[in-house]
């Protein structure tokens, strides 16, 4: 008897468990085409809306929702939610093109908005299609933001969000444990009167759990690359914390408006002293502005990293480790800060400029630093303004910090050519490679820690320029690639006349490993017949 009732349960736990596939085609789909009155089936499959719209009775956690090739157009509200302890994935059909194109007359603010959770989004597109204005003066202008991910714990991966008017992903409060990684987010603002509008990514948490951001790459936004921030003040709880940003290559931001802005902001506005930003961690990113080491003592303002807005609101528990901080004047700036632990960077800038409210945590040592590496452009590198200018060795004996470190001029700036390759999380044979060669030259790249075999074909893509292959072959034994610099073919934002690539000395590659398929010898002999 108790055997009989071991095997209704687990068969129980088997049909409430069970993975359903459930498919959707654009509603004028050419040959399929999805509709309101479908059951997501393959011969009869949903549209896009309806898909999103389920109740977990139908569409539940361990479920796939599969995308077929095609545009969709319009703006999406996705309500699905799992109601047991796995997710449901919403993907693009094996390698199919999706693409949700946000371009239509309508009164939505988003291309893609969220609120349901325990649900995976992965491998597709978010973007802007034809002609739309860029300038916020236009009356025709019709904004919208990319992605808004307005609550649940969800995971966004490998998707692409470009050319949106607007936010390209704003992650808020009530989203707390959510991941997001191997993105590729660029090209997204507008310009307003006096900067640009629009970041590729605006970021809060008010859980306790922990969100991550991995792994993406952020660029060319028309304003700054990643906020991680509250812009408001007197709403008496704290909601920018609990945050990781790990392994992410975020550079150039601001360019397309015309002026750089910050990469990364890490910091709120609330002068009532709740909303602090606090408990976030910077580990393993590169984070850089265009700069020409040839002409070094040049500078002019671009800010890679900034913690801290305003002194009633101190960042607290801010950990920035292993990071390269590549800018201009005030390319690394503590500005408002109670604890900071800063490690193991590399930083060029003019200055690492620190505001007075900063001097408590200095002194008390409540802000740590050791064993980095700055190049700036005068012989006294850290500046805290209306207070003094230090040597590293004043530095050094006034706080007692920065014991192991060093400081040279940016005419000495030496940094291994090969700064990041970062395999996907969701595409282990997939790798984002990251590489700096200050006069432009050509890079060699050793995947032999990465298992890749003799034999593998490849192909190198400019993130730049992410349709167009610039190099394909077939790994030796070595397995060593060399990949190409000083390219200068790019894909500009639409409507924009004002961006321009990166300095011929940075370069950013997605390459792609696919192991060689073995025929067999009836094939090889017969191969003319298949």
């Amino acid at each position: 008897m108790k055997h009989i009732i071991s095997i209704i349960i687990l068969l129980s736990s088997a049909i409430v468990f069970a993975q359903n596939e459930f498919h959707v085609f654009p509603l004028d789909g050419k040959t399929i085409a999805g509709t309101p009155n479908g059951n997501g089936s393959i011969d009869n499959p949903w549209d896009l809306q309806t898909a999103l719209s389920q109740s977990p009775e139908y569409v539940n956690g361990g479920d796939t929702i599969w995308i077929h090739e095609g545009v969709y157009n319009g703006r999406f509200m996705s309500l699905i939610r799992s109601s047991n302890s796995k997710f449901i994935t919403v993907s693009a059909f094996k390698d199919d093109t999706v693409i949700l194109d946000g371009n239509v007359s309508t009164e939505g603010k988003y291309v893609l908005e969220v609120k349901g959770g325990k649900v995976i989004f992965r491998n597709f597109e978010v973007t802007y299609l034809g002609d739309f204005p860029r300038l916020y003066s236009d009356k025709n202008i019709r904004g919208a933001n990319g992605i808004n991910h307005i609550s649940g714990e969800c995971k966004f991966q490998n998707l692409k969000i470009y050319n949106i008017p607007g936010l390209g992903f704003g992650s808020w409060k009530s989203t707390g444990g959510s991941v997001i990684e191997d993105c590729i987010i660029y090209n997204n603002g507008i310009i307003g009167k006096k900067r640009g509008f629009g970041e590729g990514m605006y970021v809060q948490n008010h859980s306790d759990n922990t969100r991550i951001i991995r792994n993406n790459i952020i660029f060319n936004n028309y304003y700054k690359g990643v906020e991680i921030w509250s812009a408001s003040s007197g709403q008496n709880k704290e909601f920018v914390k609990n945050i990781t940003l790990s392994g992410n290559v975020i550079f150039n931001n601001g360019i397309p408006s015309g002026r750089h802005q910050g990469n990364v902001i890490i910091a709120s506005n609330d002068r009532e002293s709740v909303n602090i930003a606090k408990h976030i961690k910077v580990e393993n990113n590169v984070l850089y502005h265009n700069v020409d080491f040839i002409k070094n003592n040049k500078l002019g303002d671009a800010s890679s990293l900034l913690l801290g807005f305003i002194k009633q609101a101190l960042v607290e528990d801010i950990t920035v480790t292993d990071n390269v901080i590549i800018g201009q004047n005030n390319a690394f700036s503590i500005l408002h800060a109670k604890s900071v632990l800063f490690k193991n960077n590399t930083v060029y800038t003019g200055y690492v400029h620190f505001d007075r409210s900063t001097l408590p945590g200095l002194e008390s040592q409540l802000i740590q630093m050791d064993h980095n590496n700055y190049f700036s452009k005068r012989g006294v590198p850290f500046r805290i303004s209306k207070h003094k200018d230090y040597t590293l060795k004043d530095w050094q004996n006034t706080f007692k910090i920065d014991t192991h470190s060093s400081a040279g001029a940016l005419k000495d700036f030496e940094i291994n050519s090969v700064l990041k390759v970062s395999p996907l999380h969701t595409k282990p044979s997939h790798f984002n490679v990251v590489l700096l060669e200050k006069n432009g030259n050509d890079v060699e790249v050793n995947f032999s820690d990465y298992n890749i075999e003799e034999g593998m074909t490849y192909k190198i893509y400019d993130i730049e320029n992410r349709n167009k292959v610039v190099k394909s072959g077939k790994i030796t034994k070595t397995l060593k690639v060399s990949f190409p610099m000083n390219l200068t073919n790019f894909e500009k934002p639409l409507h924009n006349t004002l961006a321009i690539k990166s300095a011929d000395n940075f370069g950013v590659f997605r390459i792609e490993f696919e192991k060689s398929e073995k025929k067999s010898f009836f094939k090889r002999l017969f191969g003319w017949l298949f």
